[in-house]
């Protein structure tokens, strides 16, 4: 069964950068369209960006565009967040899951979720 594993979350100061990856286990994502959401303590889960099955397709929540950005290595079977110019407000968990289509307002595909990968902004 395919999952999804996020990881390279971490605490970094104000105006840092970290790099998200989600990778797969027990299949691969090549196939399939990927967003990145993320939760924040007492706020509803949001989108922050997606990339279609080949990268052609890539979408940013208002928020994050300009300072985040999403691609995919399919030989390594991964795709990235790049997260720079970190604010307080992107504190969160995310996560990365399947979805239908990288459109601006994506969906997963599946109500499955992993464990997420804490970002903590802070000085």
């Amino acid at each position: 069964q395919l999952q999804l594993v996020e990881s390279g979350g971490g605490l970094v100061q104000p105006g840092g950068s970290l790099r998200l990856s989600c990778s797969a286990s027990g299949g691969t994502l090549d196939y399939y369209a990927i967003g990145w959401f993320r939760q924040a303590p007492g706020k509803e889960r949001e989108g922050v960006s997606c990339i279609g099955s080949q990268g052609g397709s890539i979408n940013y929540a208002d928020s994050v565009k300009g300072r985040f950005a999403i691609s995919r290595d399919n030989y390594k079977d991964t795709v990235y967040l790049q997260m720079n110019s970190l604010e307080p407000e992107d504190a969160a968990i995310y996560y990365c899951v399947i979805i239908l289509a990288c459109t601006k307002n994506y969906r997963p595909l599946f109500d499955s979720w992993g464990q997420g990968t804490q970002v903590t902004v802070s000085s």
